[in-house]
């Protein structure tokens, strides 16, 4: 038994009310429960409740156990003082307050059914199982998944617009300098992101918008402040972009990061890191200001279109600077850039919209809903449990679900625990 279950027995009213008394035989009425308090302080805020006729205004504190009180040491704090009524499992010990009069203390033990005991016991304590609801998650109602679905996609991007602030903040309120941070950590894919990241931030926008509008001054500064220009090769493609990076790099009193960074180990060739850079740099040399491009696209046929680049002839018979391949597009494939939409485009438009006042959920779900499912571990497993993921918007919900709900086991808080709870 934890305490959270006690608050949410006690918010959701699921014990037996009638005929209530304190443990010192007190009669007892409950005309407020008050609202949970999820900072420091009692439980409840802004009670109400009759003692023997009489009228409190307060507060309510939980407990498992009355002795519970000194063990917090809330004699000890103010915070306490305007506590009305002692709400606890068990009661083992009689507290008072600091007047030294008697704190009315209401004991759950006997009031609350045993068939949701079970239920939150089996929620909380099968530890062999992959999620706690997985055997009785697909009989939740559709309308059910539905909202929580959304709420939990909105909780997502809640969550991804912190490091979007973060980024706002060192580059003073820059959004084509963000995105551009953002689009780079996601064209590391997983493997890379880290790197990518770590190159877009030595990159200062200031020095990109001046060389943006020449392909080669571009494509040097990308490489070099990737590192991948800091060897000997006898190229003149490599020698050429050397040397122009050698100018910036003086210029601009630039500091490239390690090429040890990017990895290439097992990666399929098109997600090499020089083919990823080479498209960062097509992309930025086709848009001059692709942050404000992306806001005002209406669906993803635009967004697409945005998309649609041409790297350098040298990467079309070529993955590396060292080695010839056969002549080929190196283009976006869609399943790529629905990630880059899911991770970046999506929540900077949330994020972006928030910051306007002007957030309306609905494109962005309509947005969402228009892509495919992502199709890893987690939501695969979810299919085997019977629940599909039939789009983006979904496999996203899912993912939240899975990370922040069932692996920290808040099923009090999530939607489908209330309902197989209280079912």
């Amino acid at each position: 038994m934890k305490e959270e279950f006690l608050h949410y027995v006690w918010k959701h009213k699921l014990f037996n009310t009638s005929k209530l008394r304190t443990t010192n035989h007190i009669s007892l009425t409950i005309l407020n429960f008050g609202f949970h308090n999820h900072n420091s302080g009692p439980d409840f805020l802004n009670s109400k409740i009759e003692l023997n006729g009489q009228v409190w205004f307060g507060n309510v504190e939980i407990h498992l156990k009355s002795s519970d009180w000194y063990a917090h040491h809330h004699e000890e704090d103010e915070n306490y003082d305007a506590v009305i009524l002692h709400v606890v499992w068990e009661h083992d010990e009689d507290v008072y307050m600091k007047d030294n009069s008697p704190l009315p203390t209401l004991e759950l033990k006997e009031r609350v059914d045993h068939k949701l005991i079970e239920k939150y016991h089996h929620l909380q304590y099968k530890t062999q199982q992959w999620i706690p609801c997985e055997r009785e998650m697909h009989s939740v109602s559709s309308f059910v998944l539905d909202n929580w679905f959304e709420r939990l996609f909105i909780e997502r991007l809640e969550r991804k617009s912190i490091f979007i602030r973060k980024l706002l903040d060192d580059s003073n309120n820059d959004w084509e300098a963000v995105l551009f941070v953002m689009l780079a950590k996601n064209f590391g894919l997983k493997v890379n992101a880290d790197a990518f990241l770590s190159l877009a931030k030595s990159i200062s926008f200031k020095v990109l918008r001046k060389v943006q509008d020449d392909s080669v001054k571009l494509t040097a500064l990308f490489f070099g402040q990737a590192g991948f220009l800091s060897e000997k090769i006898e190229s003149s493609y490599h020698l050429s972009l050397k040397k122009e990076y050698e100018y910036l790099k003086h210029k601009h009193q630039l500091t490239p990061v390690s090429k040890n960074q990017f990895q290439f180990f097992r990666m399929r060739p098109s997600n090499f890191p020089t083919i990823r850079i080479a498209q960062l740099v097509g992309l930025y040399h086709k848009h001059q200001n692709l942050f404000s491009e992306l806001m005002v696209v209406k669906n993803m046929i635009e967004v697409y279109e945005l998309f649609k680049i041409e790297v350098d002839g040298f990467w079309e018979t070529h993955y590396t600077f060292t080695k010839e391949s056969k002549k080929r597009k190196k283009r976006f494939s869609k399943s790529f850039l629905d990630l880059l939409i899911i991770n970046t485009v999506i929540p900077l438009q949330f994020c972006y919209q928030k910051t306007l006042n002007e957030f309306d959920a609905a494109p962005l779900f309509e947005k969402m809903k228009q892509l495919q499912s992502e199709r890893n571990s987690i939501i695969l497993k979810f299919s085997e449990l019977k629940i599909e993921a039939k789009n983006a918007f979904e496999s996203q919900a899912l993912l939240e679900l899975k990370n922040n709900y069932c692996a920290p086991k808040r099923c009090l808080e999530c939607a489908i625990g209330n309902q197989l709870l209280r079912n």
